[in-house]
């Protein structure tokens, strides 16, 4: 992974204030944002909400409101804090903060309930820079999924590791199987893995691409059609298959590529952090060890 600078951190900051970040599902997931754990703190009495979304000049949240909270916020001069609460992936605990807010606004979130309202907080003074770096790396990952979606990143022992991965293994289910397979590269908008066997008219296939749990990962599932299909080194038992992923991959493989890329772009040139170029129309040769990892 990256190491995080205080350039980096002002870098988001300038590039990013403004910009909103929606807090779906996958957001959740991917950024570790622990949602039991969020809550507005008015003086001295707490409320849980839910964030809808947020930048790092404000944000908004879902909250249960009743005529104590609006009491409070009176007798606080419209001032309150929103409490964040995130998993570590290497700390057993999480990372908690408060932002100081202003309220700015309220709208009905559930007109069958007028008590649900959504809040418009901004922020009244720059956010830590925890948060910084999680909204700034979000909205990073999603620029550069679309400005550097064919940068290929080979997975060497090294590169490996900097994923947080135990391995090259990896899955892929079609026909209604699923198989072993190696990964061999991987980018933004698809992948290339080795494949043992025989594969008939695979051109065009969908298929479902699991990579497994790793150190610092989470397991992932990326769907996608097979658009080119080889033979590594004229062996007829071992396919390069070539994978161009359906829709848009999940957040948390945006953030690992991002990552990763945000490391070999510091790295001086001439170590041994690789990422290939452009997409190719021809396989890579073979690396060493490929036949045999296949077993």
């Amino acid at each position: 992974m990256s190491i995080i600078t205080s350039q980096q951190i002002v870098r988001y900051f300038e590039k990013y204030r403004d910009t909103d970040v929606t807090f779906n599902k996958q957001v959740v997931a991917a950024t570790g944002l622990v949602s039991k754990n969020v809550y507005l703190k008015v003086l001295d009495r707490q409320w849980s909400c839910v964030v809808f979304s947020s930048s790092m000049a404000g944000g908004r949240v879902i909250v249960n409101v009743k005529e104590t909270f609006f009491a409070a916020l009176k007798q606080s001069n419209n001032r309150l804090t929103l409490r964040w609460c995130f998993k570590q992936p290497d700390k057993d605990e999480p990372i908690t903060f408060f932002v100081p807010c202003h309220a700015g606004g309220f709208m009905h979130y559930n007109v069958q309930n007028p008590d649900v309202q959504m809040i418009s907080l901004e922020y009244t003074q720059r956010p830590p820079d925890d948060l910084i770096l999680i909204i700034g790396a979000l909205l990073e990952a999603k620029s550069n999924s679309q400005q550097r979606k064919d940068e290929r990143i080979v997975l060497t022992p090294e590169n490996i590791k900097r994923f947080g991965l135990d391995s090259r293994d990896a899955f892929l289910a079609f026909d209604s199987a699923e198989r072993k397979c190696i990964l061999r590269d991987v980018s933004f908008s698809g992948a290339r893995v080795l494949f043992p066997g025989h594969l008939q008219s695979a051109v065009g296939k969908q298929i479902s691409l699991r990579i497994p749990r790793g150190e610092q990962t989470a397991e992932m599932v990326l769907r996608g059609v097979v658009r080119r299909v080889e033979e590594v080194g004229g062996r007829k038992d071992i396919l390069v298959i070539g994978i161009e992923y359906s829709g848009v991959p999940p957040m948390a493989y945006k953030l690992l590529i991002n990552s990763f890329l945000n490391l070999a772009r510091k790295a001086d040139a001439g170590t041994s952090t690789p990422t290939a170029g452009p997409a190719s129309a021809s396989p890579a040769p073979p690396q060493q060890g490929d036949e045999q990892s296949n077993g």
